[in-house]
């Protein structure tokens, strides 16, 4: 049995687009895109764990194509309901455990949520695209989103591709590597048209106060503590979440089933460096009694921290014609202003994360949190 012999197509008033984990951050950007930019009736699932928020889609939560249901993509009984009533025409997969520190001091949900919840949607899908007919099988698709992590750690020069062996180093990459492989087995062996992402370090509005970026932000806003992994000189590649959402969307709709597509930035920077720029770039906005790079702080390193990542998105702009549109000044200067002007989004967070160090090795001292 095969699939993806039909010619790909965009959204139409017809399309339903399942996205899983459409609370979160990277999920949020997704449902607000197909929601403001293409004609599709959009379901979010979100099991609304720690990081999930709602209030990330009050620009979209009012339109009469947006809706959401509350449940875990690791109950099979669940998910076999959600695709019967929806009968979605394609899904975005992006529910996961996403952080790489928790994944250190709590690998279970890691594995439950990534690996486990990825099979059971697998499974669902594929028993629902079973006895779909005509069209409708034809145009079914089935993204599964993943990450850069999963390829292990780059050295000074080269960039991750398509084709890069797999060499996850963390509980979290490790969950992602295994959910990436049953992805392409469930293409390969039973024909459901499967396509996978694997993405760069993203960044943006709405954000999770425990990520690198807002967390420096709203750290040095406040004047407290910027604490920084080891030397500071771990090289990432960092997207725009707003440009990811776009790529998502074109290769949900437009790339071939069975095949991989890398989402990159361009926009290799040093932790050190991505902090210096947002400190930079808030004492121009809101002058502090001293330059906030002095509160820079260095901090034991985490255990397996990879050196570099760095993705070679050429597959996706040659093929889909996709471009990023912000550069890494001009995303960031976006990002600082939107954390000054919606305190009333992120607030309500900082209660569930105080900004404390997470994923110490075992015997580690735990250090004060960073804000109160």
């Amino acid at each position: 049995m095969t699939s993806g012999t039909s010619p790909t197509r965009d959204f139409d008033a017809a399309d339903r687009v399942l996205v899983t984990g459409g609370a979160g951050f990277i999920g949020s950007a997704v449902v607000r895109h197909l929601i403001t930019d293409t004609p599709a009736r959009v379901l979010n699932l979100d099991k609304l764990t720690y990081a999930g928020c709602l209030a990330s889609l009050g620009e979209v939560d009012a339109s009469d194509r947006y809706g959401f249901v509350r449940g875990d993509v690791a109950d099979a009984a669940f998910m076999a309901r959600t695709f019967a009533e929806f009968r979605p025409t394609a899904v975005l997969h992006l529910a996961a455990e996403s952080h790489v520190d928790r994944s250190i001091t709590g690998p279970e949900d890691f594995v439950t949520t990534n690996v486990v919840g990825t099979f059971i949607m697998l499974q669902a899908a594929l028993a629902y695209w079973r006895v779909l007919e005509g069209e409708a099988r034809d145009h079914f698709r089935f993204l599964h989103i993943s990450t850069d992590e999963v390829f292990g750690s780059l050295g000074a020069q080269g960039l991750f591709s398509e084709t890069t062996p797999y060499d996850p180093r963390s509980p979290y990459s490790a969950s992602k590597a295994a959910s990436d492989h049953l992805a392409r087995a469930w293409f390969h062996t039973y024909g459901l048209p499967v396509l996978v992402s694997n993405c760069s370090n993203n960044y943006g509005p709405y954000h999770f106060p425990e990520k690198l970026i807002p967390l420096t932000i709203l750290n040095a806003m406040v004047g407290a503590p910027l604490p920084v992994y080891g030397r500071g000189d771990n090289v990432r590649d960092w997207l725009y979440v707003d440009d990811h959402a776009r790529a998502l969307a074109l290769i949900v709709q437009r790339g071939r089933p069975g095949e991989s597509y890398n989402v990159g930035g361009c926009n290799e920077r040093t932790n050190l460096q991505v902090v210096q720029v947002i400190c930079d770039r808030l004492d121009a906005l809101r002058p502090a009694g001293a330059p906030r790079r002095n509160l820079i702080t260095f901090v034991a390193d985490r255990p397996g921290h990879d050196q570099r990542y760095a993705i070679d998105a050429t597959k996706l702009e040659a093929e889909l014609g996709w471009r990023a549109r912000e550069s890494f000044e001009t995303g960031v200067a976006k990002t600082v202003q939107w954390y000054i002007d919606r305190e009333d989004w992120w607030r309500p967070l900082r209660g569930r994360y105080g900004g404390g160090r997470l994923g110490l090795s075992a015997g580690a001292p735990e250090p004060s949190p960073a804000i109160g």
